[in-house]
């Protein structure tokens, strides 16, 4: 009972119970007596529960007879095939990728996220009868809504942004998302010993201890603030150091290769000023490094939505209407990645 009421609305407990950084209970006032509710713990245990004893969700009693196109087989997009099969419409998933579950797979390492559970919890999903077409890039939306009432957007943030740094040997320097994505594959990364981080988020983070995972003695991250000021999770940051994973506060990496030596990182050291914003102090010291990690954040490739007439894009982001989610082509709605951080909301096809 507990389990059908936690998935009234969360279709993937297990996976949020282990991943998830429960930043909401912050607001649970049984804080205010002793400690909040471990919500992320519960929601694990009842996941595991499910697993463990082969629960599964309910096929919808009656069918609505309208069909429903989602681009991206990721949290969002598996989500919202879960509540559009519950009203009983018909679901085809279409994923450019070769496996279900999109950055869950390809951007959270299996220390964290063991890949049996994200499976069971796909598959559970695809059960109540939601079909998934593996490999299917969708080239124009336009065109692949044909034949369908409405469509969803998932595609998810899966390219790693890049920043500019002068290198003597550009393949040295790599992206956090495509190195965690190859190790999905058969053969792992070869990052080599002494391995560099630049970034302060917990993908940087999750780099760095995958690195030590992989072999690496050195795991070294550069950050250009302050602890305080890193986005990355506290505990996760504990982690990390706790596994020999090196951090450099305010630095930042200016060069690669310099005097002819390729495996020869520039640093600059940083000082905050007033507002807290780094500022060059025109220090620098040299870090040797046989790879360079950038984990600089990630962005949503949209070419399929070109030439979609009334549709609104600012700074790489779909607008949508608040209220539905959908964008300004009638009966096309977005979420996750591709749309401005609201809140969360359950589409409904033809509200």
């Amino acid at each position: 009972a507990a389990w059908r009421q936690l998935t009234l609305e969360n279709p993937l407990p297990e996976i949020m119970g282990r991943v998830c950084y429960h930043q909401c209970e912050s607001a649970c006032n049984r804080g205010q007596l002793d400690e909040s509710v471990g919500i992320n713990s519960v929601e694990r245990f009842l996941g595991d529960e499910a697993i463990k004893r082969g629960w599964r969700f309910e096929p919808p009693a009656l069918e609505s007879g309208q069909r429903v196109l989602i681009v991206g087989a990721g949290p969002s997009g598996m989500s919202a095939a879960y509540h559009l099969r519950r009203l009983g419409h018909q679901v085809t998933v279409m994923e450019a990728g070769p496996q279900m579950g999109g950055m869950m797979r390809f951007g959270i390492p299996q220390y964290r996220l063991p890949r049996d559970v994200l499976d069971a919890e796909m598959q559970r999903i695809v059960a109540m009868g939601v079909e998934v077409k593996l490999d299917a890039k969708v080239a124009r939306i336009d065109d692949a809504m044909q034949g369908y009432d409405a469509a969803f957007l998932a595609v998810g943030a899966h390219i790693g942004k890049r920043t500019f740094i002068p290198a003597k040997d550009g393949s040295r320097i790599l992206d956090a998302v495509s190195v965690l994505r190859s190790m999905e594959g058969e053969e792992k990364p070869m990052l080599g010993r002494r391995v560099v981080v630049y970034g302060g988020g917990n993908t940087a983070i999750d780099m760095a201890r995958t690195a030590k995972r992989l072999g690496a003695t050195e795991a070294i991250i550069v950050y250009r603030r302050t602890r305080e000021k890193m986005p990355a999770h506290d505990f996760e940051v504990e982690e990390a150091l706790a596994e020999g994973v090196m951090v450099k506060w305010l630095s930042t990496i200016k060069q690669q290769g310099a005097d002819g030596n390729a495996g020869a990182l520039t640093i600059e050291k940083m000082v905050l000023d007033a507002k807290g914003n780094p500022q060059p102090t025109g220090e620098y010291e040299t870090l040797e490094a046989d790879s360079l990690v950038l984990a600089l954040g990630q962005d949503v490739d949209l070419s399929l939505l070109e030439g979609v007439p009334g549709l609104g894009v600012l700074d790489g982001v779909v607008q949508v209407d608040p209220a539905t989610m959908m964008t300004g082509r009638a009966g096309l709605f977005a979420g996750g990645d591709m749309v401005p951080a609201q809140r969360n909301v359950t589409v409904a096809v033809g509200h």
